[in-house]
């Protein structure tokens, strides 16, 4: 078997949409899930607030070939990120992977412009998938 998880195609769609749905409301309007969520009663969102991403994702249940992975097989997530889609040159990590509370994960204090997100899942043995495809979140300035 090859040295890299294969997870399936669904998966990858359900990483990508979480991202989407969550984290990528667009320009920073009043309506992105992370100002929304942030202000605490108030209803006004601060500036930091709006200089974030909400990540969100589902966990792999298969593997490209077909073979099942169960949630204690996998230990950590690698979220890349940077503002040039062909070179995403900071990464968080997300680990306790078998965890539910741990499928989000939010990136503070981007800066304006366009940022660039992709997810990979590593197994228990250091088997690491592929990447998801990449998802865009805008930040006002």
């Amino acid at each position: 078997m090859n040295s890299v998880i294969k997870v399936s195609k669904a998966w990858g769609v359900a990483i990508v949409f979480g991202m989407l749905l969550a984290g990528c409301g667009g320009g920073g309007s009043s309506s992105d899930s992370a100002q929304s969520t942030a202000a605490q009663g108030s209803g006004v969102a601060s500036a930091t607030d709006a200089k974030k991403a909400v990540l969100s994702w589902s966990a792999p249940s298969t593997r490209v070939n077909g073979e099942g992975i169960a949630m204690g097989e996998l230990d950590k997530y690698v979220i890349r990120y940077g503002q040039d889609a062909g070179n995403l040159d900071r990464e968080a990590v997300v680990d306790n992977a078998a965890e539910d509370a741990a499928m989000s994960y939010t990136v503070d204090g981007l800066s304006s412009g366009t940022w660039y997100f992709t997810i990979q899942v590593q197994d228990i043995n250091g088997l690491m998938s592929e990447p998801s495809e990449v998802v865009s979140k805008s930040i006002a300035s």
